[in-house]
């Protein structure tokens, strides 16, 4: 027995929302809650676009095909965009630097895997998310401070919860110490560039915009905080910015004249947060963003044991004078 036809009225209907979340996603005409947080699922509901193309091409709906042929291929090609191309030909000349990221989930992240990434990826700066005075303590316990004997922390200011405070590490000395403005704080060192100009790196740790549209309203604001590209100094900005490339909010922040390290390394489709018992959802929250000036010529994903988030290992090359 043969199932029963679909009837060709309701196939545009299905394919609707696919529609709407694809004109979102091309239009950046995302805003507010809960379309702000519900922009970083955009691969998975390109995944499933293909389910309101088959339901219209069994109902023999036209209308209901092209809508939902255009749906999936707009969201397809927007995901496929974050992949970028990894770099060809010899890598360049110049100093080296080696970044990687850390978020120490409020804290309990133990200071034994940190510390060995640090040593097993010979981190030469490490820049610290969801720091508290007890984590920090365990670190230098642990030996973070021999590796890595430069320091910059901020602690939480008054009023703010105690995992709000962040860090950077190096190897290489601190030439000057700062704090870019947001809901968190995220610590700014500037490093000597050798030859070329100096190295400015932000610890990013922006609000997340999952609960309320308050929060939607913080994030939005730390964006948008965030500085430009600068001609004087090589700027980074390494962390957790609590968005993807599906976010309009994160692209105007590119679009100022950063680069994207996993897209430059031809690893942008990289996730980097999932909950910790769970193996799905899988997104890419956390990012390294660079001065265009900046050489990608390694990217890596790497597991801590304790935290819900991947580090980031950025290898950079810096240009001469």
């Amino acid at each position: 027995m043969s199932p029963a036809p679909l009837d060709p009225r309701w196939a545009a209907g299905a394919a609707l929302p696919w529609a709407v979340w694809a004109a979102l996603r091309a239009t950046g005409a995302e805003r507010g809650y809960p379309l702000v947080p519900a922009l970083a699922f955009t691969p998975y509901t390109a995944a499933t676009a293909v389910l309101p193309l088959a339901a219209a091409v069994r109902a023999r709906s036209l209308p209901g095909t092209l809508l939902a042929a255009a749906a999936g291929a707009t969201l397809g090609a927007a995901v496929v965009s974050h992949r970028g191309r990894p770099p060809t030909g010899p890598p360049p000349a110049g100093t080296r630097l080696r970044i990687a990221t850390v978020s120490l989930r409020l804290g309990r992240v133990p200071a034994g895997p940190v510390v060995e990434l640090v040593r097993e990826h010979d981190v030469d700066v490490l820049a610290v998310q969801e720091l508290t005075p007890d984590a920090h303590r365990r670190l230098t316990a642990a030996g973070l401070d021999r590796e890595l004997p430069h320091v910059h922390v901020v602690p939480a200011r008054p009023g703010s919860v105690v995992s709000a405070s962040g860090g950077v590490w190096s190897r290489w000395p601190i030439t000057g110490r700062r704090v870019v403005p947001g809901g968190y704080e995220q610590p700014v060192v500037r490093l000597p560039g050798g030859d070329g100009p100096d190295v400015e790196i932000t610890s990013i740790h922006s609000r997340p915009p999952s609960t309320s549209p308050a929060a939607v309203r913080g994030w939005s604001e730390d964006l948008a905080a965030l500085p430009p590209p600068d001609p004087v100094v090589l700027r980074v900005l390494a962390g957790d910015f609590n968005a993807t490339l599906d976010h309009a909010a994160l692209r105007a922040v590119l679009r100022q004249g950063y680069r994207d390290a996993a897209r430059a390394a031809g690893r942008g489709l990289t996730w980097t947060w999932r909950p910790l018992r769970l193996r799905f959802p899988r997104l890419a929250l956390d990012h390294v963003l660079i001065d265009p000036r900046l050489a990608v010529t390694g990217f890596t994903a790497a597991p801590v044991e304790g935290s819900d988030h991947r580090s980031l290992v950025v290898d950079l090359v810096l240009p001469g004078r």
